[in-house]
């Protein structure tokens, strides 16, 4: 399977969301970061195992005890993005290209770096930063079988990789496609930290809700006709799983509030009829079509919305000197966005979320109102939106 978009692909400039993180803003996030690193410093020492997973007990507890200390406009700019783009970038955090030290070649080693104590006051610190913002947001969560189960994660380019789907490439066009879009658990809102981009290297974003399809084309890519499989990153054994068909795009209110799952490198379309395999070609040059590309700055940030957008990236040449693109991503979930109720019954392929933060998704800061804890009471007078939330923990873990 491959993607189905050219890499020589016309990149058309469209208009997207900015907003701009208060200088004030930016410094105590920073700060608070350090001080939170300080204090775990006091009472968890081996910092290897704190920057493993950065799912410690500890961590996870100051991160939630603490995040209300940062200011409002913290909060408010990392809203969900606001126009059809399903984008948005925020600038822009401080820090040096000198204080987090070279690019690593894998992500092992920026997680094994980030434990060290030559790098552990920035790289460290850097995690917590994008921990902080990914909480002010709503869920942040990692996955068991990527990247160790790490809360973030470091996209950087690594030697061997160059050609595959996945964040790890450069030689090759990363095609447009949903954050996991095979799994009922994917994340709502997909956060991209950036460190370093000297070379402008350019991430894709393309909205479903700017494509033009007709009304025969929608009907087809709504109805479940074939199912997309786990990515490179997660491994081998998806095998052994049934893989179920799934609707491309689908919507209760029209166009204008249509949503998706998309991923067409790994989507077998040649198992689908004509019909089909043409209205998703049609979808594919949409994208392309109304794409709007980001070449981040150190410091920016950005915001997809991934039941709206699919990103992607630019082909690039990688150095493998210290000095390539380097970006931290984070899954979160949006406790106020339901999954559809079809999807409480697939599989996922027997990947599971390592989710830390449930236990407190229902607090008042994250939730943005005073809402009390489910109770006996509650599950008695809202079963279904206790049903809904036993559905949302299938395949799911909190991390010891």
């Amino acid at each position: 399977m491959k993607g189905v978009l050219s890499e020589r692909k016309t990149l058309h400039p469209q208009d997207i969301e900015r907003r701009e993180l208060p200088a004030a803003a930016g410094r105590a996030v920073r700060e608070l970061a350090r001080e939170i690193s300080t204090t775990l410093d006091a009472t968890r020492p081996d910092e290897a195992a704190l920057a493993a997973t950065l799912t410690d007990p500890a961590l996870i507890a100051q991160i939630d005890a603490r995040v209300a200390e940062l200011p409002t406009d913290v909060r408010r700019t990392l809203r969900p993005p606001a126009t059809s783009a399903g984008a948005t970038i925020v600038s822009r955090l401080p820090l040096t290209d000198a204080e987090f030290g070279p690019t690593p070649p894998s992500w092992r080693e920026a997680a094994q770096w980030s434990g060290t104590a030559a790098r552990r006051a920035s790289s460290f610190e850097l995690d917590l930063v994008m921990l902080l913002l990914a909480r002010c947001a709503g869920e942040p969560f990692g996955w068991q079988g990527q990247q160790g189960g790490r809360l973030v994660n470091n996209i950087l380019p690594s030697p061997g990789h160059e050609h595959e789907q996945s964040g790890a490439s450069s030689k090759t066009l990363l095609s447009p496609h949903s954050e996991d879009a095979f799994h009922p658990e994917r994340a709502n809102l997909l956060m991209l930290g950036c460190l370093r981009n000297p070379d402008l290297v350019g991430t894709t974003v393309s909205s479903v809700r700017r494509v033009e399809l007709t009304a025969a084309q929608r009907r087809l890519l709504s109805t479940p006709t074939l199912p997309i499989l786990p990515d490179v990153s997660y491994g081998t054994g998806h095998e052994q799983y049934s893989a179920a068909p799934l609707p491309t795009l689908w919507s209760s209110a029209g166009p204008d509030e249509t949503t998706l799952r998309y991923d067409p490198a790994y989507t077998p379309l040649d198992d689908a009829d004509a019909g089909f395999r043409a209205a998703y070609a049609r979808l594919s040059a949409e994208f392309e079509r109304v794409c709007v590309t980001a070449a981040l700055a150190p410091g920016e940030v950005l915001l997809v919305d991934n039941d709206v957008a699919v990103h992607g990236r630019v082909p690039f040449t990688a150095r493998y000197d210290g000095t390539d693109r380097w970006l931290k991503r984070v899954n979160v979930r949006l406790p106020d966005r339901p999954r559809r109720a079809e999807e409480a019954d697939e599989n996922g392929y027997g990947q599971r979320t390592v989710a830390p933060f449930r236990a407190a998704v229902n607090s008042a800061f994250a939730s943005g109102g005073d809402e009390p804890a489910r109770t006996d009471e509650h599950r008695e007078n809202h079963p279904v939106a206790t049903e809904r939330e036993a559905a949302h923990d299938r395949g799911s873990f909190e991390h010891p």
